[in-house]
């Protein structure tokens, strides 16, 4: 069996992203300055926060006056009441609230720290807040769509995002938005290397490739994209992130449970 290479090669920015930029034109340039080009099945990497600076998902706390429900939250967390009234519109429902963090799951369905909304790396004014974008995935597909009409090439867009994970320390990057390629590869039915049948297993591959995307975007080096070339799949124009939600009826830790002995 031959050796899979996969290659991710940053693509760094020189100019901060601002409302109503146009990203494929000010990525498109960037790929050229590092002397490369996007070729057929390419999967694009972009940080979620150029798109949401892009689509203007700014919040000036100083417009923000906190509910009741906010003060009484800032007495279990340590926040500004304002990010704390932020962080309750734009979240679905407050999942835990511990060690003075809020996790809640997101208008768009995911389950993270603060509802999405962020200070770091947003603005030199510290009462300015960013959103999760409305909708990854149409973000995501709005410019595969247009990456193909402008240079004709078929590539895959995924959105990243930093989440932290139960039970393991640090965060790593998932996918939040998902254009081009099936966000989940299912072995189950497959057997495995000793004649068994596979049951259960499912990679999440689109979070897998976010991940290593990470690796060299960094937090710091304004480098919100990376190409990861050689990765094996096929173009699904019908993909978007919604398989990577599971839902709470099947979430063993939201969901009910019932203890066996």
């Amino acid at each position: 069996m031959p050796i899979k290479k996969l290659e991710i090669i940053p693509v760094p920015v020189s100019t901060e992203i601002t409302i109503d930029d146009d990203i494929v034109n000010l990525l498109l340039r960037s790929v050229n300055k590092i002397g490369s080009k996007l070729i057929d099945k390419d999967i694009l990497v972009i940080a979620q926060k150029i798109i949401s600076k892009q689509e203007g998902r700014f919040v000036n706390l100083r417009d923000i006056i906190p509910s009741q429900n906010a003060l009484e939250i800032n007495k279990y967390v340590n926040k500004d009441p304002r990010l704390i009234e932020v962080i309750l519109r734009e979240s679905k429902q407050i999942v835990r609230i511990f060690n003075n963090t809020i996790i809640a799951e997101t208008k768009q369905g995911f389950i993270c720290a603060n509802a999405g909304v962020d200070r770091s790396n947003v603005s030199k004014d510290g009462n300015i807040v960013l959103l999760l974008p409305k909708n990854p995935d149409k973000s995501a597909e709005k410019i595969r769509q247009e990456i193909e009409e402008k240079i004709g090439k078929k590539i895959a867009v995924i959105v990243s995002d930093t989440f932290g994970r139960p039970f393991r320390n640090g965060q790593t990057n998932v996918a939040i938005g998902i254009s081009g390629i099936k966000p989940i590869k299912s072995y189950v039915g497959k057997i495995d290397m000793y004649g068994h049948p596979l049951r259960v297993t499912e990679i999440a591959i689109a979070d897998e490739l976010a991940g290593a995307s990470e690796l060299v975007m960094g937090k710091s080096d304004y480098t919100p994209f990376s190409i990861i070339r050689g990765f094996s799949f096929s173009i699904s124009k019908k993909s978007n992130g919604e398989e990577l939600k599971r839902k709470k009826k099947f979430d063993m830790f939201r969901g009910e449970f019932k203890l066996f002995l």
